[in-house]
C-alpha cells in the first residue's frame, strides 16, 4: 500500500536494523507488551514476520511502515481479523520516536482502514491503548476512530496494572470518514 509519504509493505530480512532502532527504545516500548528488545529479540520478531508471510490467506498481517523517499522503515502496523463472521479486526502500530508528531502513524492507520473496509469488507476495527499513552490515542482519534470505553486495570504489563481506552471505527461511519479526511 502506498500513501503520499509511506509504503506499507511486507518485512524483509534487511529491515532488521531499522526495526531494532525503535524496538530497542525504552520510550517507544514503554506502553507495549514487549520490549525494549535485545538484538536477538528483534531478529526473532523479523523472522516471525517472514514466516507469517509464507501463509496466505492469513488473519494477521504485520507490515513495515517505510518512508518512501528515504526507504527507511520507521515502524510497524498490524491488522488482525478477530472474528470473520462479524467482520471484526483489531489493529496496532508502533513508530520510531524520531518520527513522532509528523502524522506518519495516522497516515498509515488511514491506509489500513481503507484496505480493511474496501478490500477486506470488514465491518468494525478496534484498538486499545494505555490511557497514559496520549500520543497513541491522539493518533487513533486523528485517524477517525471514536473512544468507546475505559477498561480499568485490564492489563497486567511490565509489573503493573494499566487502564486502557478502547477505540473503534465502523464501516460507513460518514462523520468519522470526514474527520479523518481533514487531518
Amino acid at each position: 500500500m502506498q500513501t503520499p509519504r509511506l509504503s506499507l509493505r511486507e518485512f524483509t530480512a534487511d529491515d532488521e536494523n531499522d526495526a531494532h532502532e525503535y524496538a530497542s527504545d525504552v520510550v517507544v516500548t514503554r506502553y507495549t507488551d514487549w520490549g525494549p528488545n535485545t538484538p536477538a529479540q528483534t531478529r526473532d520478531r523479523i523472522n516471525g514476520y517472514l514466516e507469517e508471510q509464507l501463509t496466505w490467506p492469513r488473519d494477521e498481517v504485520s507490515l513495515a511502515v517505510e518512508l518512501r523517499m528515504e526507504r527507511k522503515v520507521i515502524g510497524t502496523i498490524r491488522l488482525s481479523v478477530i472474528d470473520r463472521q462479524t467482520r471484526t479486526a483489531d489493529f496496532g502500530f508502533v513508530i520510531n520516536r524520531r518520527y513522532w508528531n509528523q502524522g506518519y502513524a495516522s497516515e498509515a492507520a488511514r491506509a489500513i482502514f481503507r484496505a480493511a473496509f474496501k478490500m477486506l469488507s470488514l465491518h468494525r476495527l478496534w484498538a486499545t491503548c494505555d490511557i497514559r499513552n496520549v500520543g497513541s490515542w491522539r493518533v487513533l482519534e486523528k485517524a477517525g476512530m471514536r473512544r468507546e470505553a475505559l477498561f480499568r486495570r485490564d492489563v497486567f504489563q511490565k509489573g503493573e496494572w494499566r487502564d486502557s481506552y478502547l477505540y473503534a471505527r465502523i464501516e460507513g461511519d460518514e462523520a468519522l470518514t470526514r474527520n479523518a479526511a481533514l487531518t
